[in-house]
């Protein structure tokens, strides 16, 4: 059965308000194979080979296709779409005075593939809000701590995380520090450019984790 628990926002995010919203107590994140193992086990029509295949060139064909600009769509799945940001490490400064008659590298940065977005078939969250029996794990509301920790004590909670969970998202973070998202990113970067802190990352945009490095 899939859990939930009730969280309240930290200061600094929402509307200033006391918002709660119900998030998904995660039990543990399932890597390929054993992805692949379940897939076997659900239909037993091909190998774990064959599926290992079958993903590996769906994954090469997104990414040749999505680079020339496609977004993607796979019925009873959902859609994939690039998300764009701006390297502002790569934007000029005698640029940025000059305006549009420079290029948009030199005027605002590189522009990348900052991750890939996925928006589901209509019809597979309705199958799984079907599916779900979800229940609360916890009674009450979980507050956010008070942001009165040091670095060592932030890479500490970071380092707890992981030796509860094996990974951890941003919002775990957020939870465990009561620092705002904003906040919390910035100091990710921080630990993870300390070599001495054990954290690294994986992933990237909404897929991001953080892991031991």
């Amino acid at each position: 059965m899939a859990k939930f628990v009730l969280q309240e926002l930290p200061k600094g995010m929402g509307n200033g308000e006391n918002l709660v919203f119900p998030k998904m107590d995660v039990y543990s994140m399932l890597d390929f194979q054993t992805v692949l193992k379940h897939m076997t086990a659900h239909d037993g029509s091909f190998s774990s080979s064959a599926y290992k295949a079958v993903l590996e060139v769906f994954a090469e064909v997104m990414k040749s296709v999505m680079c020339e600009g496609h977004s993607i769509k796979i019925d009873g799945l959902g859609i994939f779409s690039l998300s764009l940001g701006l390297d502002e490490s790569t934007k000029s400064a005698e640029a940025a005075k000059e305006g549009r008659r420079k290029s948009v590298k030199k005027q605002f940065g590189q522009v990348y593939i900052k991750g890939i977005n996925f928006k589901p078939d209509a019809k597979l969250l309705a199958e799984m809000n079907k599916e779900a029996n979800l229940e609360q794990s916890t009674t009450g509301i979980q507050k956010p701590n008070k942001n009165t920790l040091s670095y060592q004590e932030k890479v500490a909670k970071a380092n707890e995380l992981l030796d509860e969970k094996g990974y951890f998202t941003l919002y775990d973070f957020t939870v465990a520090t009561g620092l705002c998202r904003t906040a919390a990113s910035t100091e990710l970067k921080k630990i993870v450019a300390d070599t001495k802190s054990g954290v690294a990352t994986r992933g990237s945009h909404s897929h991001k984790v953080w892991v031991k490095a």
